[in-house]
């Protein structure tokens, strides 16, 4: 007997299967024109997907910068350009599955795309989920059996990420006829004085029951594929209802570099020991609170000395400085002999905001001559050299 959800697993085994036929086509017709050696497929892939009017193409740049790369995005619906494709497009729909990996996976071989690429609007079916899934299985097959080979750095360990925009229907289906507006009036200021380049206008931004339909196809077809990725690649979830700056800001709390799960494994063995800056600075605050305590409870004599020191000699010529945000000051104290007390000025600075680096420098200063064996003899000067940074004044200018 089958139950009721018999033919709908039925149903993602055709899927599957028909996947991979079209992986095996186009990976074999890649293997056949360009040879396995050169099969060298981004070491980054960052899949943008989102519902329309989420912001992709505003938020691009921004996740770009995020993770340091420098190639245009790929935007699959740019590379979608025949005029069937162009027609499915126009009326809402999506391009059939077998001629969306053909082009995506020939522009991911491009040179300029080797250390990492943006790829916009891919994967949006279950096929298409299910050949990235099997392309990232070959990419990783390359990379073990190169590792430790002359070409290890042509075929690096793939690291994925999976960035969804999402807002709700009404904003989306507000954005795209906004969208649609702003192009319009730009085209027509364009075709009446000559100036400028006419946009891309497309059917959906103009129509609200294209853009209700737009947005109930990435619900229906896409979104189900996208949060399928969730199980095998980094994901990443991003609230896009609000204003840029808010949603730059979930997307830079999403995006954190995870190097344990980035790098080549034995890459990271390497690294590991070397502590995160983060978890260095997260009980900093906390622990120069107790040290200063501790200075003002067990060590109360010396402690105020330091503090006299700064009062006297660091903080005139500090606030004379307010302006650079910088100031240099030489001393040859002897309190500066003691390490702790240097500790100590170091930690008090800190807590006040200021960025605190103090040198010794020692010089040679000739004090008698030696008749006898005709040499001068020296003492040894010791000059502190003590650097005070901070946050200077912004100068008002015109």
């Amino acid at each position: 007997m089958s139950g009721p959800e018999e033919p709908v697993r039925r149903a993602a085994d055709l899927e599957i299967k028909d996947a991979q036929i079209i992986f095996r086509a186009v990976w074999d017709g890649l293997l056949e024109e360009f040879g396995e050696t050169e099969l060298r497929f981004p070491k980054e892939l960052i899949l943008l997907g989102g519902a329309p009017g989420a912001g992709k193409g505003t938020q691009t740049e921004f996740i770009m910068d995020v993770r340091g790369l420098t190639c245009d995005p790929i935007v699959v619906s740019s590379l979608l350009n025949t005029p069937q494709a162009e027609k499915i497009k126009a009326e809402g729909g999506m391009v059939g599955d077998r001629e969306v990996i053909g082009i995506v996976f020939r522009e991911l071989l491009k040179l300029e795309y080797r250390d990492g690429a943006i790829l916009d609007g891919f994967p949006r079916t279950t096929v298409q989920v299910e050949c990235l899934k099997l392309l990232i299985h070959k990419m990783n097959e390359l990379w073990r059996k190169h590792h430790g080979t002359p070409l290890a750095r042509q075929f690096r360990k793939p690291t994925i990420h999976v960035v969804i925009l999402f807002v709700e229907e009404k904003t989306s289906i507000d954005r795209q006829l906004r969208r649609g507006r702003e192009i319009e009036a730009h085209n027509r200021e364009v075709e009446e004085t000559g100036i400028g380049e006419l946009q891309e206008l497309r059917p959906t931004d103009l129509d609200v029951n294209a853009a209700r339909r737009r947005y109930r196809v990435f619900k229906e077809q896409t979104w189900e594929a996208l949060t399928s990725l969730k199980e095998h690649f980094f994901y990443h979830f991003i609230n896009a209802q609000g204003d840029i700056p808010e949603v730059e800001k979930n997307i830079l709390r999403e995006m954190q570099y995870q190097s344990s799960l980035e790098l080549d494994p034995t890459t990271y063995d390497l690294l590991r020991h070397i502590p995160v800056a983060q978890e260095i600075v997260v009980h900093a605050r906390q622990e120069l609170v107790h040290r200063l305590d501790a200075y003002a409870i067990d060590k109360q004599a010396k402690f105020q000395e330091v503090l006299r020191f700064i009062d006297e000699k660091l903080m005139p010529i500090v606030i004379r400085h307010a302006i650079t945000g910088l100031a240099m000051i030489n001393t040859e104290t002897s309190l500066l002999d003691d390490g702790e007390a240097v500790a100590m000025l170091i930690d008090v600075l800190s807590d006040r905001g200021y960025r605190t680096v103090v040198d010794i420098h020692k010089i040679e200063v000739p004090e008698r001559f030696d008749l006898q064996t005709g040499r001068i003899l020296c003492r040894t000067k010791k000059v502190y050299r003590i650097q005070v940074r901070f946050l200077g004044s912004t100068i008002r200018r015109g």
